[in-house]
């Protein structure tokens, strides 16, 4: 299986992030990406390379320039205009509320009031090389689209920063740019033909949803936590299913606590029931592997085995898949879950005739 990687992630090194009402480790450290990259260099079946460079302008047809523009320069301008500090974080947020029955408001002139124009939360830490490896892992995401679309059955890229929590204008959940969303936008707009994003992550992928919400290109399918207890709390309820001219092509499937492997695999059956309904050319699969039942950040209990079962359920439907990394957080299981979910997946293709769709 081909598989894209950059040690650009490195770049993103946060020392600390506030979650929870206090300061901690990060969840999300490059440890993770060294953890899946070393399991992977370490079996013959997978050959790893470095992606090409993309440029902004994929991102820029996802993403707001001004989002683009922000995280290219906002810790150097932290540093300069408000104080020397590895991790930079917002203070205040643009939330509506603070200008309710007046005209909008604009984006702030200082970085202080910028960061919390472009981000939504408070885990998500800047640092002097978070907008390049922000920007590698985007050249991973369209790299790997660029594999399958050239004929590979499922590729694999190992995105660091994630991205699914990314929207339009508003990066957080560890996420920048969202890689999936560039990634099928990508391929919509190249091929003409539809594409659904499943998004196997514990946690809603907020971002992905309102990025393709009124968009009938581009299908957005999502098994997660219930929000109502889990990350991010406001999106990924069973009620939101897109509108305008995607009304009817997002299906969220949340999840209640301790769903173990068979609860698991059923419920992804109807998720690939409305892939399939859609009937997209590509499927991309944001990958998280943090609903393993010994995530820190999870209450599912997905087996490494069941991951061989998600793998092998979701290429069966014999649609070309486009694997790309987001969330997963037990490190000492990260390189097992994701080897075994891909050598699942591996499996089930090449038992399939192949047709490019």
């Amino acid at each position: 299986m081909k598989v894209f990687s950059s040690p650009r992630h490195r770049l993103h090194d946060p020392e600390q992030e506030l979650e929870s009402s206090g300061w901690q480790p990060p969840f999300e450290h490059p440890g993770r990406a060294e953890a899946i990259h070393a399991a992977l260099a370490a079996d013959a079946d997978f050959a790893i390379a470095e992606p090409a460079e993309w440029g902004t302008a994929p991102i820029e047809a996802v993403h707001d320039p001004g989002l683009v523009r922000f995280l290219a320069s906002a810790w150097e301008d932290y540093q300069r205009d408000v104080r020397q500090v590895h991790d930079v974080v917002p203070d205040v947020f643009a939330m509506a509320g603070l200008r309710a029955g007046m005209a909008d408001g604009a984006e702030p002139t200082s970085v202080a009031g910028r960061l919390g124009w472009w981000c939504f939360e408070t885990t998500t830490p800047l640092t002097s090389g978070t907008y390049d490896a922000a920007r590698s892992a985007v050249s991973v995401a369209l790299s790997t689209a660029e594999a399958v679309l050239g004929g590979e059955r499922v590729a694999y890229g190992l995105c660091r920063p994630p991205g699914h929590h990314a929207t339009t204008a508003l990066y957080g959940g560890y996420c920048f740019f969202n890689n999936a969303a560039v990634a099928a936008a990508h391929i919509a707009v190249t091929t003409g033909s539809k594409v659904a994003v499943l998004d196997v992550d514990y946690h809603h992928g907020n971002g992905t949803q309102q990025i393709f919400f009124s968009r009938g290109d581009v299908a957005f399918v999502s098994l997660h936590g219930d929000p109502a207890r889990a990350y991010p709390y406001h999106t990924g309820f069973a009620d939101e299913t897109g509108a305008g001219r995607g009304r009817g092509s997002t299906c969220n499937v949340p999840l209640a606590a301790g769903t173990d492997d068979d609860a698991y695999l059923r419920a992804l059956a109807g998720a690939l029931d409305a892939v399939d309904a859609f009937d997209p050319a590509v499927v991309v699969v944001s990958l998280g592997v943090d609903t393993y039942v010994g995530d820190p950040m999870c209450d599912l209990a997905v087996t490494t085995d069941g991951f061989d079962r998600c793998g092998d359920a979701v290429a069966a439907r014999g649609r070309p898949l486009v694997v790309l990394q987001e969330g997963g957080y037990a490190d000492e299981a990260l390189g097992a879950n994701v080897t075994t979910w891909l050598r699942g997946a591996a499996g089930a293709a090449q038992l399939l005739p192949w047709s490019r769709r």
